[in-house]
C-alpha cells in the first residue's frame, strides 16, 4: 500500500542516487571551497546528506511500522 509516508521514505532514499548519477550538474571545478574543487566537495557533502536522509527514512519507517502494528492489534480486539 502506497502512503504519503512511504513516498517520503522513497524520496529520501532515491535523492542521493539521482544527485550522484546526474554528473553533469557537478562536473566542474568552480566554485572551490577552501581550495577544494566543487567536484570533490559536492560529493563529500552528499555523504553527509545521504546519511541524514537515510536516518530520516529509517525513523519514518519505524514509525510507520509501529502505527501499522497498533492498527492491526486494535482491529483484532
Amino acid at each position: 500500500m502506497v502512503t504519503p509516508v512511504r513516498v517520503v521514505i522513497a524520496l529520501c532514499l532515491v535523492a542521493p542516487f539521482v544527485a550522484m548519477l546526474w554528473v553533469s550538474s557537478y562536473a566542474k571545478a568552480d566554485p572551490a571551497f577552501i581550495g577544494i574543487p566543487f567536484f570533490y566537495w559536492y560529493q563529500m557533502l552528499w555523504v553527509l546528506v545521504s546519511t541524514a536522509l537515510t536516518m530520516i527514512a529509517y525513523q519514518l519507517w519505524q514509525r510507520d511500522q509501529r502505527g501499522r502494528k497498533a492498527q492491526k492489534d486494535g482491529a483484532s480486539r
